[in-house]
C-alpha cells in the first residue's frame, strides 16, 4: 500500500506529498520527539516483487549514510514500512535547480558556483568509492540560506543492487542525462559516468538546453551513444570557445576521452570561466548569488526516468571522435568578447573596466615654456563648475525619480526580460498597487501565458494576488496551478486553492473568468461550492440550499459546505441555528485557518 497523508510511518508522520517519479515517491513528514521535518523517500511496491531486495537495499542504505558532507543531503534512517523500503533525509527548505532553471538563466557566478557543489559532492562519494548515477537539475537543491545540495545519492546504486528483479527490468537513470556506457547497460561503471551527466548539466546552465531530446527515450539514448555534440557556440556564437573546449570533453562518447576525475573537470571549468571573462569581481558575484533562490519548498524530484534496455541492447558501439586535451594547465587564454556578451544569460556579468595607461608630463619642457596671463581662467573655471552641479543635479534628480517609482522600475526590469513570467508578473503587481486596475489586468494575463506549466510560478501568482484581496485572479492562478499539478495538491495549496474559489465566487465575475465547469473538472466539492455561491449572489436561498443538501448526502460534510450551510441560515433569518455550526468550525483547530477566521466574522455579525 502507498503511503498516504496523515499515516505515521515509523516514528514519522506523513505531512504532504512533494513528488513523484518512476522509483520514489517523496513526503515531508514530521519526526515529533526530536521536533524535526524530515524527507522521506518510499520507493515503489515494485521493488518487493523480489524478496531478498531488503536485505540488500539496507546493506547498500548503510554505506550510503555514512556519506558525510556538506553538499549531499544527509540521510537519516532507512527502513521499511509494511513491505515498502523508505529512506529519511534532511529536509531542505528551497528549489531546486530545475526548478530554478525553469524562471530563467543563471549568471556565470551562480553556474560556477553550483559546478563547486555539486562537484565537491561528486568528488567525495566517488572517493569513497560510490557512483551517484542520475545527476541531474532535480537532484541538485538550493537550499534558502544559499547552500547547494546533491539530492538521491545512491538511490539508483540501491535500486540496482543485486540481481533485483527492478534492474533486470529496467535502466536506471534520466534519458537526458545519462552516459553512453550507462544507456548501453554496461555494469562496469566508474567516475566517468557521473563526469559524462554532470557536463550535461553544465552544457544546459551554459547553453540553455539539454544536448540531446527527443519524442521518446529510445531516440535520446540513441543521440547520447551515436550522435556528435551539438556545438555550443554553433547554438550561440557568445560562449567563448574557451569554454565550449571543456563541454566538448566532458561530453565524450568514449569514457577515455573525458576527464580523468571530477576535480579535473572542475578546475578545467573553472579556470576557463576565469580566462575568459565571464565572471564579474568577487563581491559583484556575492550579490548576484544573495538573489537567486525565492521562497519554495521544493525537495527534489524522484522522477527517476526508467529505459527498457532492449532499446539499446541491439545497439553497437561506435567509434566517436576523440576531443582535444584540456586542463587548467594546458588551456591558452584566447581573445573572447567583453564580459557582457559572454553568455546568453539575462544576468550578465559585469564587463571589466579596462583604462589607458595616463602619459607622464613632461614637466621641465613645461617649466620652459613662457608663462601666459591666465586671469580670464578665474572667471571660466566657476561658471563651468556651476553648468556641471547643475547637470549632476538635474540627471540625480531624474535618477531618483526613477529609483523611487516601483512601476517605472518594474517597467524597466519587464521590457528586458520580455518571456521572463515573475518579471511580468512583478510589473503587474506594481500596477496593481498604484491604482492602475485595467494595466495590471492585462499584466497579469501576460504573466500568466508565460508561465506554461510551471505550477511554482502559478502558486506564486496566486499568493501574491491573494495577499492584496484580488480572489478572482488568485483564483485564475491557481486553477492554471491545479491543472499543471503533477500529482494530488499538498494540503497548504489546497487549501490555498479551496479559499480562492470560496472568495472569487462570490463576485459575478467569477464564473466568465473560470467556469465551474472547469472547476468541476479538478475539485468536485468546489465546483458544487461555487454553484451554491452562484445562487446565493441571485437571491435564489432555495436553490441554494437544495444544492448545498443534495452535495452532502452525496459527498459527506466538508467545511465549505459547512460555511455556505451557516450563510443560509442567517439569510434565511435564522442565527440560532448558524451560531453551533460556526462555534464548531472556529473550534476545530484541524480546519484551515481561513475557514475559522471566516467562521469567526460571520459570529460576529450575529446580535
Amino acid at each position: 500500500m502507498p503511503f498516504v497523508v496523515g499515516e505515521t510511518v515509523g516514528p514519522y508522520r506523513i505531512l504532504e506529498q512533494h513528488g513523484q517519479g518512476g522509483m520514489a515517491t517523496v513526503f515531508k513528514a514530521y519526526h515529533a520527539s526530536l521536533d524535526r521535518y524530515v524527507a522521506i523517500k518510499a520507493l515503489h511496491p515494485a521493488f518487493k516483487e523480489d524478496p531478498n531486495f531488503l536485505a540488500r537495499f539496507q546493506r547498500e542504505a548503510r554505506v550510503i549514510a555514512k556519506l558525510e558532507h556538506p553538499n549531499i543531503v544527509p540521510v537519516y534512517d532507512f527502513a521499511e514500512h509494511e513491505g515498502r523500503p523508505y529512506l529519511v533525509m534532511k529536509f531542505i527548505e528551497g528549489e531546486t535547480l530545475k526548478t530554478r532553471l525553469q524562471r530563467g538563466n543563471l549568471s556565470a557566478a551562480e553556474i560556477v558556483r553550483i559546478v563547486e557543489a555539486t562537484g565537491a559532492a561528486l568528488i567525495y562519494a566517488h572517493r569513497q568509492g560510490i557512483l551517484h548515477r542520475d545527476v541531474k537539475p532535480s537532484n541538485v537543491l538550493l537550499a534558502k540560506d544559499g547552500q547547494i545540495y546533491l539530492a538521491d545519492f545512491g538511490l539508483a546504486r540501491i535500486a540496482a543492487a543485486g540481481e533485483s528483479t527492478l534492474s533486470s527490468d529496467m535502466l536506471v537513470g534520466t534519458p537526458q542525462y545519462i552516459s553512453p556506457e550507462q544507456a548501453l547497460g554496461k555494469k562496469e561503471l566508474d567516475a566517468g559516468t557521473d563526469i559524462y551527466s554532470l557536463g550535461v548539466m553544465i552544457y544546459e546552465m551554459i547553453v540553455g538546453r539539454v544536448p540531446f531530446s527527443a519524442d521518446t527515450p529510445y531516440a535520446i539514448i540513441h543521440d547520447h551513444i551515436y550522435t556528435p555534440l551539438p556545438l555550443p557556440r554553433q547554438i550561440n556564437p557568445n560562449i567563448p570557445e574557451v569554454v565550449e573546449r571543456v563541454l566538448l570533453k566532458a561530453l565524450a562518447k568514449d569514457r577515455a576521452d573525458r576527464f580523468a576525475d571530477v576535480e579535473t573537470l572542475v578546475d578545467a571549468f573553472k579556470y576557463a570561466v576565469e580566462v575568459s571573462g565571464m565572471l564579474p569581481p568577487p563581491v559583484v558575484a556575492e550579490k548576484t548569488w544573495a538573489a537567486v533562490t525565492r521562497p519554495a519548498a521544493d525537495l527534489g524530484d524522484a522522477d527517476l526516468d526508467e529505459v527498457s534496455p532492449s532499446l539499446v541492447s541491439s545497439m553497437a558501439t561506435r567509434p566517436s571522435a576523440a576531443s582535444g586535451e584540456i586542463s587548467p594547465s594546458g588551456l591558452s587564454p584566447i581573445a573572447t568578447r567583453p564580459a557582457s556578451d559572454a553568455l546568453p544569460l539575462p544576468a550578465r556579468a559585469a564587463q571589466p573596466a579596462f583604462a589607458s595607461t595616463p602619459r607622464p608630463l613632461n614637466v621641465v619642457q613645461q617649466a620652459s615654456k613662457p608663462r601666459r596671463s591666465l586671469w580670464w581662467l578665474g572667471l571660466l573655471i566657476p561658471l563651468i563648475l556651476l553648468g556641471l552641479c547643475a547637470c549632476g543635479w538635474i540627471v540625480a534628480a531624474r535618477m531618483s525619480s526613477v529609483g523611487r517609482d516601483p512601476v517605472q522600475r518594474a517597467l524597466q526590469v519587464a521590457k528586458a526580460n520580455p518571456d521572463d513570467p515573475y518579471a511580468q508578473l512583478d510589473l503587474a503587481l506594481a500596477y496593481a498597487d498604484h491604482q492602475q486596475p485595467d494595466a495590471a489586468r492585462q499584466q497579469f494575463d501576460k504573466a500568466l501565458a508565460l508561465g506554461g506549466n510551471d505550477v511554482e510560478f502559478f502558486a506564486h501568482a496566486g499568493e501574491e494576488m491573494a495577499s492584496r484581496g484580488a480572489w478572482l485572479y488568485a483564483a485564475k492562478a491557481y486553477i492554471l496551478m491545479v491543472r499543471n499539478y503533477p500529482t494530488p495538491l499538498p494540503d497548504e495549496r489546497r487549501n490555498a486553492w479551496h479559499e480562492a474559489v470560496y472568495r472569487a465566487y462570490r463576485q459575478p465575475e467569477a464564473g466568465e473568468m473560470f467556469p465551474i465547469p472547469e472547476i468541476r473538472e479538478r475539485d468536485e466539492p468546489m465546483a458544487v461550492i461555487a454553484q451554491v455561491e452562484v445562487e446565493l449572489i441571485a437571491g435564489r436561498l432555495v436553490a441554494a440550499k437544495t444544492i448545498l443538501e443534495g452535495a452532502v448526502r452525496l459527498r459527506g460534510e466538508f467545511p465549505e459546505a459547512r460555511l455556505l450551510e451557516a450563510e443560509i441560515l442567517l439569510r434565511s433569518q435564522m442565527p440560532e441555528k448558524a451560531r453551533p455550526i460556526l462555534e464548531s468550525l472556529t473550534g476545530d483547530d484541524q480546519l484551515p485557518a481561513w475557514i475559522r477566521d471566516e467562521a469567526q466574522r460571520m459570529l460576529e455579525q450575529i446580535p
